[in-house]
């Protein structure tokens, strides 16, 4: 049986989101940072505080990662229960927050009933008296199914306080987080771009109409990252927003990054030369540990700690109906170039990334297989560098034969074919706009892959673009686009998006539907299940 009404409308669904959203708001409202302006009655009790929210990730049908920051040293607790009142609370002792984590820290949930809501509040305690608690603060998710008949619903978008336009409390700051809550979602897949450490935010900034944005500004978003204090200030600006924090407490995520983590259209070994903000000389890889510790602490994701090499490449599981398979396609790939090399081992993904994606896709039982890339396939995206007709993504222009970053999509794609992998669609963002396409052989210089939907939604609060220009190497068909006719169009005008995804329990069928600012649906696609490719 379902487990919630469909609904394509915008408007709240009843149940426990609209019941929790006045709670949450409260708790939060007692806990605000001190850059907020806020003064909690409890601020010169010693007490740690946990100003800036909670964050749950990662969330499978047993487990799940909570997240908190503290304003001092303090030792993470976690309590869950199946109500709000939190009668007969399960306890989870976490880590010692301290300075060197920023005063962060994840507690992983494990033992957990599944496709159930769990409600948790995270408390911290004062290390040199576990007695002294600050005040809690709340948070819930529902744990992912473990029958196929349960629906599984969630949104995705990326692209957060881009070029410049930060957050305007005079248009509702990220009101785009409050039309995603309203659709009651599992969880947010965050495609990247989480941050814009490259971007500074200044305080006002001249629309076409002569009137002022105005941003909310620190001291770490008035110069581009270089220190990780600079990288940990960028993460925390976007977090003194009421509706992220608000969004945050009640859907967990599923986050991975691109290129404004560290800077544009950066790639391993690149060296920053003169003439930009940042000092001549600087290696981009240096400036990524940085960004990738940074990340880290701001993040409840399960393998960027796990491995030495910290990767965010990972398999999601989400009950019998889905899998989500979050790629890295900026840690791995090779320089950006013209791209029209006849043979690329190394492509966007590197080989042992691309033959743990083979793997999993191969392995996989769910009845969809979402490919969460952070850039899009048959989108043009340009990186030009001194008149050279670099590029960013995959595509080149070149409608031909695959060449260079499209050899190793190629060969993903013939996989998929041969080997009959059933429900694979394709989520992206990173273009500033949102789109449809349909690759199908038929209308493909390469023909052997079977067709497949990507869908393209973004940006949560930046700068708006026209539609890329399609590569027809794989036969794309842009079944459906809206955007600016213009560049960098501010959040005010409204070329903001997200996307959602609903995967009806009964039928097996896969909605999705693109959605703009306000949650106004735009366009809806109604996929089949049990198809190669899709």
């Amino acid at each position: 049986m379902s487990h919630r009404p469909h609904s394509p409308s915008p408007l709240p669904l009843p149940g426990r989101r609209g019941v929790l959203r006045g709670s949450l708001a409260a708790s939060a409202a007692l806990a605000l940072p001190t850059a907020l302006g806020s003064a909690p009655a409890f601020a010169l009790s010693r007490r740690p505080e946990a100003g800036w929210g909670v964050q749950a990730g990662d969330v499978s049908a047993h487990s799940g990662l909570v997240w908190v920051r503290s304003d001092r040293p303090a030792r993470m607790i976690v309590e869950t229960s199946a109500t709000e009142s939190f009668r007969n609370p399960r306890r989870w002792h976490g880590p010692l927050l301290g300075a060197d984590s920023d005063f962060t820290g994840t507690t992983r949930l494990r033992g957990l009933p599944s496709g159930e809501q769990i409600h948790y509040r995270v408390l911290l305690a004062d290390p040199d008296d576990p007695r002294r608690t600050g005040e809690p603060v709340t948070g819930t998710f529902r744990t992912a199914p473990a029958k196929r008949r349960q629906d599984v619903r969630f949104v995705w978008s990326g692209d957060l306080a881009g070029q410049g336009w930060g957050i305007n409390e005079s248009i509702g700051g990220y009101r785009i987080f409050d039309a995603m809550a309203k659709v009651d979602p599992d969880f947010f897949l965050c495609s990247g771009d989480n941050i814009y450490a490259d971007g500074p935010i200044s305080a006002t900034a001249p629309l076409p109409d002569g009137s002022l944005y105005r941003s909310i500004t620190t001291e770490e978003k008035s110069h581009v990252a270089v220190t990780l204090a600079d990288y940990r200030g960028n993460f925390r600006y976007n977090l003194l927003d009421s509706a992220l924090r608000r969004f945050n407490a009640q859907v967990p995520n599923i986050i991975q990054w691109d290129d404004h983590e560290v800077r544009n259209n950066w790639y391993p070994g690149e060296v920053i030369g003169s003439g930009t903000p940042y000092p001549a000389g600087t290696e981009l890889d240096d400036l990524a540990v940085r960004a990738r510790r940074a990340f880290s602490e701001y993040f409840p994701i399960s393998t960027i700690s796990g491995r030495p090499d910290g990767r965010i490449y990972r398999t999601v599981h989400h009950g019998p109906l889905l899998d989500v398979f979050v790629l890295d396609m900026r840690t791995y790939r090779n320089a950006n170039s013209p791209d029209d090399q006849t043979t690329d081992p190394q492509g966007i993904l590197g080989r042992e990334q691309l033959e743990w994606l083979k793997r999993e896709l191969a392995s996989s039982r769910a009845v969809w297989k979402v490919i969460a890339a952070d850039m899009p396939l048959g989108l043009v995206v340009p990186d030009p560098v001194e008149g050279k007709p670099n590029i960013e993504a995959v595509a080149q222009g070149d409608p031909g034969a695959p060449l260079g970053r499209e050899l190793q999509i190629a060969e993903l794609l013939r996989f998929i074919k041969h080997r009959r992998i059933t429900g694979t669609v394709w989520l992206t963002a990173d273009v500033h706009h949102t789109s449809a396409q349909h690759y199908d052989p038929s209308r493909a210089a390469f023909k052997d892959f079977e067709p497949f939907w990507e869908f393209v939604s973004g940006p949560l609060n930046a700068g708006a673009f026209q539609a890329n220009a399609l590569d027809g190497t794989f036969g794309p068909d842009r079944v459906f686009v809206k955007a600016p006719a213009t560049a960098n169009v501010s959040p005010a005008d409204g070329y903001q998006f997200f996307g959602e995804v609903d995967i009806d329990g009964d039928s097996g069928k896969l909605t999705v539907r693109l959605r703009d600012l306000d949650g106004t649906v735009l366009f809806t696609q109604v996929l089949q299940p049990g198809r190669v490719g899709q």
